[in-house]
Formats: structure tokens, C-alpha cells, sequence
């Protein structure tokens, strides 16, 4: 047990710094090239947040452990709106002020919609693998053409402030490189430390997913969001949450179906996709301002934490609990 703990725990902080080295390389790279800072955060960015759940669903669907995948996947979009999102608030109150956030919400909802649909008969088969990454394409055509009609949108100014400067290409291009590089040796560290731990408690790989995994792979977006809203960059905060959740839904969620086929623990539609998507819908009624400027304050960033912990409870008890 203590190789798989050890495991994690290199695993994961290899996947923090590794992830930090991939987008700020690929960042700058793109600036370089003169890709505007707002299409770079909407795109560079929210992949490379996403990055670590990415390659661990990749390396735990070829290892045969799509339970894992599928945990992750849906785990951290509950941890990115619960967890991060609430302690950001917490920290520092969180106003909404970019329109493009705000056209994006009404997306997420959609692929939420769709992913629902295609897991309701109880499988994530290649069909259903292939339209997800399909809808990836158009996630990310959709956000590119939001991107180039908003350039004036308040996201790109605090983007452009994020954006590594005075990199040479030649460098840029090391760091994405070596970033790349330890993410993939580090998933591959973290899938085995998980399995392991796993099989050794007695509890199945979906739970590892929701809970140790997604917590651990969300860290790079609690970072870059609680430090975002310390400097005033409230819509970066949001952002890479909303960013974040859709490529976890139709990347993380999509690759496993594609390479490793599995039948979809009934929990999953029962419990956790709608925890999903209850958070997410009260996470658009603050941020979107139904009653005035949408913002999120202390008080409703000590919910989300609540609702959080609750979540995390009854984890505990369906899965540790009910058996003693």
C-alpha cells in the first residue's frame, strides 16, 4: 500500500507541474505566433487545465479500468464547481463581467445534455465515445468563433495578463515539449497508485475516480482560479471551471468509450451525473445575474464547499458506511 500511495503522491505533483509547464509553453507559443490572448485562454488554456484528466482517462481506459476514467471525469466537474469554485469565493467574492462566460454556460449545459442521453441505456460504447469527441470538434470550433467576434471581451485583458512574456519560441516550445512529457509519465504513475489502492481497500475503481483522482486532478484549476480572483481576474476564475467541465465531459468522458468500451454503473445516472448537473445549473444562476450582476459570493461559496463535503459524505456511507 505504501508504493501505491507514494504512487499518487508523485503522480499527482508531477501532474501540477507538468500541466503548469505544457500551458505555459504552449501559451507562449501561440503568442509568438500572434494568436490573440483570448483564443489562447479559451482554447490553450482549458485544454492544458484539462490535461491531467485527459491522459489519466487515456491511461486507465488502455489499462482496462474505465470505471476509473468515467470517475474522473464527472468526479472533478463536481470537484471544479463544489470545491474550487466555493473556496475561490470563499477567499475572495467572484463578479462575472465577461459575455463570453455567459454564452458559454448555455454550451455546457448542452453537452451535459447530450452526454446524458447517450449514457442513459447503461453503455459508453465507441458510438457514443466518437460523438462525444466529435462534439469536442465543435465545443472547441464554437469557442474559437466566440473568440474572434469578442475580441473586446473583458476575458481577453485578463488572459493577456496570464500569458508568459518574453519567451523565446525555441524555448516555448522546450517547455511544451517537457510538459508533455511528464504528464504522460506521471498519469501512468497515478493510474497504477489508484488501481492498486483500489483493489487493496476492497472499493471500486469509480470510487477512486470520484474522489481521490478528481480531487487530485483538479488541483491545477483551484490554483489557477484562487489566484486569478486575488487578482482581480474574476472571469479567468470562472472560465477555467467552464472550460475545464467541457473538456472533462467530452474528452476524459469520450476516450474511454472509444478505447475501452464499458457497461455505466447505475449509480452514475442516479447519483453523481445529476449531482453534476444540479451544481452546474446553480452555478449559471449566480454567475449569469438572474437577479442583477452575476456574481458569487461568501456566502453562496460556503454552499457550494457544503454541498461539497455532503457529496463526499454520502460517497463515504454508500460505499464504507452501509457495509459495517
Amino acid at each position: 500500500m505504501t508504493q501505491s500511495i507514494l504512487a499518487i503522491l508523485a503522480g499527482f505533483a508531477l501532474l501540477l507541474w507538468g500541466a503548469d509547464r505544457f500551458v505555459a509553453g504552449a501559451s507562449a507559443t501561440a503568442r509568438n505566433l500572434g494568436v490573440s490572448p483570448l483564443l489562447i485562454g479559451l482554447t490553450i488554456v482549458g485544454f492544458g487545465t484539462s490535461a491531467p484528466e485527459i491522459l489519466i482517462s487515456a491511461m486507465a481506459a488502455l489499462d482496462g479500468n474505465p470505471g476509473l476514467a468515467l470517475g474522473n471525469a464527472i468526479g472533478s466537474n463536481i470537484t471544479n464547481i463544489a470545491l474550487i469554485i466555493g473556496t475561490t469565493a470563499l477567499i475572495s467574492p467572484l463578479q462575472i463581467h465577461s459575455d463570453t462566460l455567459k454564452r458559454e454556460f448555455p454550451i455546457l449545459l448542452a453537452t451535459m445534455l447530450v452526454a446524458l442521453v447517450l449514457l442513459a441505456d447503461g453503455d459508453l460504447n465507441r458510438i457514443d465515445g466518437a460523438i462525444l469527441l466529435a462534439g469536442l470538434g465543435f465545443m472547441l470550433y464554437s469557442v474559437v468563433g466566440l473568440g474572434i467576434r469578442d475580441r473586446a471581451d473583458p476575458l481577453g485583458a485578463e488572459y493577456a495578463a496570464e500569458i508568459p512574456t518574453g519567451m523565446s519560441t525555441p524555448v516555448a516550445l522546450a517547455w511544451l515539449v517537457a510538459g508533455l512529457a511528464l504528464l504522460l509519465v506521471s498519469s501512468r504513475m497515478l493510474v497504477w497508485g489508484a488501481v492498486n489502492l483500489a483493489t487493496m481497500l476492497g472499493i471500486s475503481d469509480l470510487i477512486i475516480g470520484l474522489t481521490i483522482v478528481a480531487i487530485g486532478t483538479s488541483l491545477p484549476e483551484l490554483a489557477a482560479s484562487v489566484v486569478s480572483a486575488l487578482r482581480g481576474e474574476d472571469d479567468i476564475a470562472i472560465g477555467n471551471v467552464i472550460g475545464s467541465n467541457m473538456f472533462n465531459l467530452l474528452a476524459v468522458m469520450g476516450l474511454p468509450g472509444v478505447i475501452h468500451p464499458a457497461a455505466v454503473p447505475p449509480e452514475v445516472l442516479e447519483r453523481d451525473f445529476l449531482i453534476m448537473i444540479g451544481l452546474t445549473l446553480v452555478l449559471f444562476a449566480m454567475s449569469h445575474g438572474l437577479r442583477g450582476p452575476g456574481r458569487v459570493n461568501r456566502i453562496e461559496g460556503s454552499l457550494l464547499l457544503l454541498a461539497f463535503v455532503g457529496y463526499q459524505g454520502l460517497l463515504y456511507y454508500q460505499t464504507v458506511g452501509a457495509g459495517r
